[in-house]
């Protein structure tokens, strides 16, 4: 991006960036959505402000070598509305949220700090409650809160609360978990049914009653990844695929490993809720957002006694194998449907359900 004087306007028709970003001077919705419009964002605006070789990774979390060992290093930011919804909060959301993008680098996470932003009338009793769950979390996350800030915005300002979190953790010695190391013929996993959390999201934010209660599926996923690399050190990539579901996720891994994605629909676990639902609301749930579910990507020999591991887990007794990673359409995720014809799972422009975390 050209620089320009702050007295000026900014020409967008200089900026090396695709043409959904510069159809929008202002911020819209969607550029918090883990979509196109976050990933141009991300890669035309924050990348070559920030440019550097870690950042460049573009992992759920920053791996920092040092002269001991490796650290991981992540921050989140959450501003889910509503604050209270079937199966959680946004306190054990900040915090599963922030353990488990540690996780996805194999760290075990260790100590997370929290940054509240209140808005001026929120009751006392419902910060305290949201903080009584974040506590509650990390103590069954195995993790400490040990830093944090807090600051008050004028009324009609904050929402309520939004809650900033940043984590560390250490990567154990010979793990090499990230979203370029997929490669052709490796297995892709998921750890169970997808798309609960948005859809426990938008059932209560918007009135809607179903014969079953939908909740979130929010949970730490340490433990689970712990499991796995017991059995399989050598896992390629994990990913929780959260902001933008599932699709989303492994076009990102896709695009940094230049591999292609090759989805098996019908294996792809939807609880029938969920499905009921995304028919009714027509949405895909391969975009819809989760919060206590992962997508691995293995070395084919190892992928049965991973999936076996998995399912020896409280969160992992869905597990599945979902499709292939493939030479073929490199960049790409493509996905054969029940009826047998095939169609591209491309990244949407926005995102289904805006602010679910």
């Amino acid at each position: 991006m050209p620089n320009a004087p702050m007295s000026e306007p900014v020409d967008f028709a200089n900026w090396s960036c695709p043409l959904p970003l510069r159809n929008h001077p202002n911020i819209v919705m969607g550029h918090g959505g883990g979509g196109k419009l976050s990933g141009d964002l991300v890669q035309h605006l924050f990348m070559p402000a920030f440019a550097n070789a870690t950042l460049a990774n573009l992992g759920d979390a920053a791996v920092l070598d040092l002269a001991d060992g490796r650290l991981a290093f992540t921050t989140d930011s959450f501003v889910v509305r509503p604050l209270f919804f079937p199966g959680g909060s946004i306190g054990n959301l900040a915090v599963n949220g922030t353990v488990n993008d540690l996780a996805m680098s194999g760290a075990r996470p260790l100590y997370l700090s929290a940054g509240f932003i209140l808005e001026e009338g929120l009751p006392l009793t419902t910060l305290a409650e949201i903080v009584a769950h974040m506590g509650a979390a990390a103590q069954q996350a195995g993790v400490s809160v040990v830093a944090g800030d807090t600051k008050v915005v004028d009324r009609g300002h904050g929402d309520g609360v939004y809650i900033n979190t940043a984590g560390i953790g250490l990567i154990p010695a010979g793990v090499q978990i990230g979203p370029a190391q997929a490669r052709p013929g490796d297995a892709i996993l998921v750890s169970g049914e997808i798309g609960t959390h948005g859809i426990a999201i938008m059932s209560v934010r918007e009135g809607l009653t179903f014969e079953t209660v939908i909740e979130s599926d929010c949970a730490p996923l340490a433990d689970l990844v712990a499991q796995m690399l017991a059995v399989a050190p050598d896992i390629h990539v994990l990913r929780d695929p959260t902001r933008g579901g599932l699709a989303s996720s492994l076009n990102e891994i896709a695009h940094a490993s230049q591999a292609g994605m090759a989805l098996e629909e019908a294996a792809i676990p939807v609880s029938g809720p969920v499905r009921a639902a995304c028919e009714l609301l027509g949405l895909d749930p391969l975009y819809v957002a989760n919060e206590g579910k992962l997508v691995a990507i293995v070395p084919a020999h190892a992928a049965d006694a991973l999936l076996d591991a998995m399912r020896r887990h409280p969160l992992g007794q869905r597990a599945a194998r979902i499709g292939t990673v493939t030479a073929d359409h490199p960049g790409r995720v493509v996905a054969r449907t029940p009826l047998g014809s095939t169609r591209l799972v491309d990244l949407q422009i926005g995102e289904q359900l805006p602010r679910i975390c």
